[in-house]
Order: C-alpha cells, then sequence, then structure tokens
C-alpha cells in the first residue's frame, strides 16, 4: 500500500504539531528530571495510550518527582497515596458517612478521584488494597455502596515500588500487574546525571504547563489515526505468541507463563503513540521494539529453570525479539 495516498495523510500536519508539543513537554519535565529520557518517553507513550504505569526502583531515584512533573506540565489534577502496611481500601476510594443532621450516608470521594493519582511504593500496602483500584483501573470507575461513580477523564494511576527483595514488600497479584500499561525499571543516574543533580537544585525550577486536559484528550484521539500495516500487525501478534509457544527449545523451556491478548493490544496503541512522538504517521518495526520490553517484562513468569539460573526478563525479551522476524 503507498503511504502517501493513505487517508491519514491528512493528519500529517496535526501529527506534526503535536509531535512539537510532545517535544516541549519533554523539555519541561527535564527542567526538573535529570536524565531517564527513555523513561520519560515510555510514560508519555502510556499517557498517549490512556495507559496506567508501574514504576520499580529503589528509594531515591526520582520516581515520585518525575511523577509530580509530568502532573504539572499537563496540567491535571493529582493526588498522591502513601501506601502503608495499615492503609484501608477506603483510604483510596472513599466511604459512605452518616450524617447525623440529615440521617443519611454522604459520600466521602476518596483521592482515587483525580486525573493523576500517584499510588506511592504500592506493594508496601496488602493485597486487599492493591485490588481494590483494579476496577478504577479497569473501568474507570468506583462502587461505594449501591452507587457507581465515573472517575475524572483523563484517568492515570501511576505507580511506584520498591524491588520485591527489599523488607516489608508485597508482591503485586498478577490480575493488577495485567492492568499496567507499563513497567518500567528506573535505574542510578549516570556520573554526569548524577553531577548535575548536585550541581543545580533541579527540584525549585519552575514548570511551564504545556497541554491542558482537552488538549491532551484530543491528542489521545489523534494516535487512533496513526496508520499500521497489517505486516506489522502480524509482527506484534507474533512477538505475542512466541512469549506462549516458542518454537526454540531454549527459549520455550525458560517461559512458564506467556503474555496474554492484552499485551498485544498494548504494543499496537504503544506502537502508535511512539510513531506519534516521532513525527511520524505510520508505524514501523522498530517503534513496536521501543515498546516491547516494558509491555512484556511484567506479563511473563519465568520458569523454575530461568529463576535457577539467574536468567532476567529484559534477556528473555530480547531473545524473543531475536527470534521473531522483522518484517
Amino acid at each position: 500500500m503507498n503511504l502517501e495516498n493513505h487517508p491519514n495523510n491528512q493528519n500529517i500536519e496535526l501529527i506534526s504539531k503535536s509531535s512539537e508539543l510532545l517535544a516541549l513537554l519533554k523539555r519541561e519535565i527535564s527542567k526538573v528530571v535529570v536524565g531517564n529520557q527513555g523513561v520519560i518517553d515510555h510514560i508519555l507513550i502510556a499517557i498517549l495510550c490512556n495507559g496506567h504505569i508501574l514504576l520499580e526502583g529503589v528509594p531515591g531515584v526520582a520516581k515520585t518527582t518525575m511523577i509530580k512533573a509530568i502532573a504539572n506540565c499537563l496540567h491535571l489534577d493529582f493526588k498522591r497515596v502513601q501506601f502503608t502496611p495499615d492503609l484501608l481500601p477506603s483510604d483510596v476510594l472513599g466511604s459512605l458517612i452518616y450524617n447525623q443532621k440529615t440521617q443519611e450516608f454522604e459520600t466521602k470521594q476518596g483521592p482515587i478521584f483525580a486525573n493523576i493519582v500517584l499510588a506511592d511504593e504500592i506493594n508496601r500496602a496488602p493485597a486487599k488494597v492493591q485490588s481494590a483500584l483494579l476496577e478504577a483501573m479497569q473501568e474507570q470507575q468506583v462502587t461505594l455502596g449501591n452507587n457507581t461513580f465515573a472517575l475524572p477523564k483523563p484517568f492515570f494511576v501511576f505507580a511506584t515500588q520498591n524491588p520485591l527483595e527489599q523488607e516489608g514488600t508485597y508482591q503485586l497479584p498478577e490480575a493488577q500487574l495485567d492492568r499496567f500499561m507499563f513497567k518500567i525499571n528506573v535505574g542510578y543516574p549516570s556520573k554526569a546525571d548524577e553531577k548535575q543533580i548536585l550541581y543545580k537544585d533541579h527540584a525549585k525550577q519552575k514548570i511551564t504547563p504545556v497541554l491542558s486536559a482537552k488538549e491532551l484528550i484530543q491528542t489521545q484521539e489523534l494516535v487512533n489515526s496513526i496508520y499500521i500495516d497489517e505486516r506489522v500487525l502480524d509482527y506484534i501478534i507474533d512477538i505475542t505468541q512466541t512469549t506462549r509457544h516458542s518454537k526454540l527449545p531454549n527459549l520455550a523451556k525458560l517461559i512458564a507463563v506467556g503474555a496474554s491478548p492484552r499485551a498485544s493490544i498494548a504494543m499496537y496503541h504503544a506502537s502508535k503513540a511512539q510513531a506519534l512522538i516521532a513525527g511520524r504517521y505510520f508505524v514501523t518495526p522498530e517503534d513496536v521494539k521501543q515498546v516491547a520490553l516494558p509491555i512484556l517484562q511484567h506479563r511473563i513468569a519465568l520458569s523454575y529453570e530461568a529463576q535457577a539460573d539467574e536468567i532476567s526478563i529484559d534477556s528473555i525479551v530480547q531473545m524473543i525479539l531475536d527470534a521473531v522476524k522483522t518484517p
């Protein structure tokens, strides 16, 4: 198919302008966050796809700072919840409170009613609290008593967690992990970045909002207009299928459970957003490769053999990308 004659060609100018705005957004975030440009790119992709993100890293690597900066740049309502072992679901979702004057129950909405909700150190709370987010993340609504309340639009859950081997943490249920579009590992800064952190107090830098909520929703709709060829669609499906039924014995024995179709859906939308950020109106296989790791790494369960040999998810995802033929 000749892409120049494709109907999406009429959106090229809009895509170009949106790409410029997203580049400006990244520059504003960089006023506060030093380095981690790849992490910022993936967060922006998730935002464009209306997806949720799980950030994993040791304390002090600017996970919370990064999310606050993005909320300020987007001029969105922001709430932060510090997850602790004694936290209750009602502390997140809200509750019904009896009013003695009116003799009626009144709804007290929790911090989940915001555009961006930061679930800080989510794996320090027990499973019942983590699971309380499931309906909100999947259905964009919350049920309190007999009433169901729609959450604001746009709505994102950005969760941070410490590595599971640290003391006082609980592993997230698989069902909830699958609701996160991306799982992103935030590592230590390089020497040059750490020197820049010491040289200048980036936390005091003033951030200028770049996009309003309405403009963000319009940009999200523009993502849907990005063209994706059928061969690239097959490439996405082949990657996901390989996590379940690899023809390579050395790869198959390392994976206990493969990725669900939700991984294919996430790669489909994320690769479109990646193309938009790059200023293109069509998806390439490289766009798919750019988003594959953070989409797959929390959706693949390692076999006992892989765990015993200390083989990382990252290396397995790379093996999958190497095994699947690029169109």
